[in-house]
C-alpha cells in the first residue's frame, strides 16, 4: 500500500489543487468582466463629463451622460458622422488594432507614436437647447513610458481649449504622472489650437520651462523633471489635430457654422 506522503500523492494532490484554482480563477474572470467593463465605461464617462466641469458626483453618472453629452462616430478622413456604427458600442481602441478598421502610419506622420490609428472615431458633443457649447475628443500618444489616453475639450469655436483629463497611463508618479494634476490640467483652459498664420498645422505646445511671451496663448508650462513626457503630450497634439486626426471633423464643423 502506497504512502500517502509519496511523491506521487503530493503530485497529483497539487495537480488537482491547480486544476480546481484554474477553474475558479477562470470563471471568476468571466462571471467579473461585464461588471469591470461596465465600471471602465463609467469611468469614461466621469472623465469626458469632468473635461467640461459636468459631472456631480451625487448624481448617477449614466443619466447625467445621456442628459448633457451626445456620442457620435465620425470618419477622421473626412471629418463626416456615420451613422451605421453603433457610437454606444465601438471600440476605438480595439479598432486601431484591427487592420481591416485601422491604418498604419508611417514615422513621417506618426507624431505621436501609435503605430495604428483607427478609421472611425468617437466625439462626444455638447449642446444646449441644440446649440453647440463644447466637442470633447479623445487623444492618446507615447510619453516616456507608457501610451497617454485622455480627453480634450474644445469650445464652441472649435479652436479654444476648455479642459483636458487623462484616463489612463504608466508615467512615473511625481514627474509624469502629474497629467493628472488639476493644477497643471488648468493650465490648458482657454489657451488655443491654431493660430492665423499656422491654420494647417497645431501651434499648441507644452514648452520646457514656463509659457510667456507673445506666443503665450499656445503654450503649456512643462512639467519639471518630466521632459520626455511633456514632448509625448506635445507630439499627441500635434498628432491628433492635424490631417491624420481631428483636423478634417474640425473643419467641416466650423463650415456649417
Amino acid at each position: 500500500m502506497a504512502s500517502k506522503d509519496s511523491i506521487k500523492q503530493t503530485l497529483i494532490v497539487s495537480l488537482v489543487l491547480c486544476l480546481v484554482c484554474s477553474v475558479v480563477v477562470s470563471t471568476a474572470a468571466v462571471i467579473l468582466k461585464p461588471i469591470q467593463q461596465a465600471n471602465k465605461n463609467l469611468d469614461m464617462q466621469a472623465k469626458i463629463l469632468a473635461t467640461v466641469d459636468l459631472l456631480d458626483k451625487k448624481t448617477d453618472i449614466q443619466t447625467q451622460f445621456k442628459r448633457y453629452i451626445e456620442t457620435r462616430v465620425i470618419e477622421l478622413e473626412s471629418g463626416r458622422f456615420v451613422e451605421d456604427i453603433d457610437a454606444a458600442t465601438y471600440d476605438q481602441r480595439k479598432a486601431a488594432k484591427d487592420p481591416a478598421t485601422s491604418v498604419e502610419l508611417n514615422p513621417e506622420q506618426d507624431f505621436a507614436n501609435i503605430k495604428r490609428r483607427a478609421k472611425y472615431a468617437t466625439v462626444y458633443l455638447v449642446k444646449q437647447n441644440d446649440v453647440l457649447q463644447y466637442v470633447v475628443l479623445p487623444v492618446h500618444g507615447y510619453g516616456l513610458w507608457s501610451t497617454m489616453y485622455g480627453f480634450i475639450a474644445l469650445k464652441s469655436d472649435l479652436n479654444t481649449l476648455y479642459g483636458l483629463n487623462f484616463y489612463e497611463h504608466a508615467e512615473t508618479p511625481g514627474l509624469g504622472g502629474e497629467i493628472e494634476n488639476p493644477a497643471w490640467q488648468a493650465l490648458w483652459k482657454d489657451k488655443q489650437l491654431y493660430s492665423s498664420d499656422r491654420a494647417a498645422q497645431p501651434a499648441l505646445e507644452v514648452i520646457k520651462g514656463k509659457a510667456s511671451g507673445t506666443d503665450v496663448i499656445h503654450q503649456i508650462d512643462g512639467i519639471a523633471g518630466a521632459t520626455l513626457t511633456s514632448r509625448g503630450v506635445s507630439n499627441m497634439i500635434e498628432f491628433w489635430f492635424s490631417e491624420q486626426g481631428f483636423q478634417h471633423f474640425i473643419n467641416r464643423l466650423k463650415s456649417q457654422g
